[in-house]
């Protein structure tokens, strides 16, 4: 058997050979669970949904039924995904027990697919019902909701091990693989890069080798960047400007723009909550460098500015 490197280096030089003959992301299409959705010419929205009282955004709550009710709300609005987390990702703030994390988003898994009874997607075009990802990074956390079912792990542990791969192949689920070093919960303010875009393609280059390896389909896997992660404000704005060296991976990626430091540094501004129209400038940006999948507070707002980068392509 070929060392795990070397297969991706085949399947990389493959994808490479595809983009350069322009239908490597016409073909892009996801698989999650039983489900395959075609990427091409048709940006994804992730609506971010928090069960916790800790967001940087000030948009969260304990409470699932309040939950449910604003899942169904961003389908409304245009939401192709609803990415539950239990947990915030804060840096400056200690990290909850996996029981703890549990208690918060089962009520919600449980109950998600009967409330999306009651939504209505915004067009005929949208993914409904929505995807469901689970925003979370230990392993116990992605094994006790194997059960309650999720479509996509959206795994913030910048995936040291095959662990919640492995979970992730066991049933079918596609996995999101976020750029990040170090541990979650602890800032990484001090960490540089001689070159943020080979750390980002060195680094993808190993994690999906392992997912591969440990049974995660191709059309499984996305890739996220990982926009104010253990990264300076340089290397987020240089990300954004040179994204489809990362498109070019043949992989769907996934661009988590919404109220970002870097966005709240350029515009001096301080409050996540007045970034949304530096967050519609970035959507714009991705989506004309080819980026497949949006993660947003403002579900209405980005669904136009993605509406209009469409008609400007």
């Amino acid at each position: 058997m070929k060392p795990i490197h070397s297969l991706y280096e085949t399947k990389l030089e493959e994808y490479a050979t595809r983009h350069k003959e322009n239908i490597g992301h016409a073909a892009l299409e996801l698989h999650a669970r039983d489900r395959r959705i075609p990427l091409a010419g048709n940006p994804l929205l992730m609506g971010i949904l928090n069960i916790n009282d800790d967001s940087f955004a000030g948009d969260g709550r304990l409470d699932a039924d309040w939950a449910l009710a604003r899942a169904v709300e961003m389908v409304s609005e245009g939401a192709d995904i609803i990415d539950v987390g239990g947990e915030s990702a804060r840096t400056n703030r200690a990290a909850i027990s996996e029981e703890e994390e549990l208690a918060r988003i089962r009520p919600f898994l449980e109950n998600f697919s009967k409330a999306m009874r009651a939504a209505r997607p915004r067009t005929d075009s949208q993914v409904f019902p929505p995807l469901l990802s689970l925003n979370t990074w230990r392993p116990r956390v992605v094994k006790g909701a194997l059960t309650t079912g999720f479509d996509i792990l959206n795994d913030m542990s910048a995936l040291p091990d095959e662990t919640n791969a492995i979970h992730c192949a066991s049933i079918g689920a596609a996995l999101l693989i976020m750029h990040s070093k170090g541990e979650p919960k602890i800032a990484h303010k001090h960490i540089t890069y001689p070159d943020v875009m080979d750390e980002l393609l060195t680094f993808f280059s190993e994690k999906t080798a392992i997912a591969l390896h440990s049974g995660v389909k191709r059309e499984s896997l996305i890739l996220d960047p990982g926009i104010d992660f253990a990264k300076q404000a340089p290397d987020n704005l240089r990300i954004y400007r040179e994204l489809e060296k990362l498109t070019a991976l043949g992989f769907p990626i996934l661009l988590p723009v919404s109220r970002k430091s870097v966005i709240g540094r350029v515009l001096g501004i301080e409050r996540p909550q007045e970034r949304d129209a530096g967050t519609i400038a970035c959507i714009v940006a991705g989506c004309l460098r080819g980026a497949s999948i949006f993660r947003v507070h403002n579900v209405s707002a980005a669904w136009f500015a993605i509406r209009t980068a469409e008609v400007l392509q």
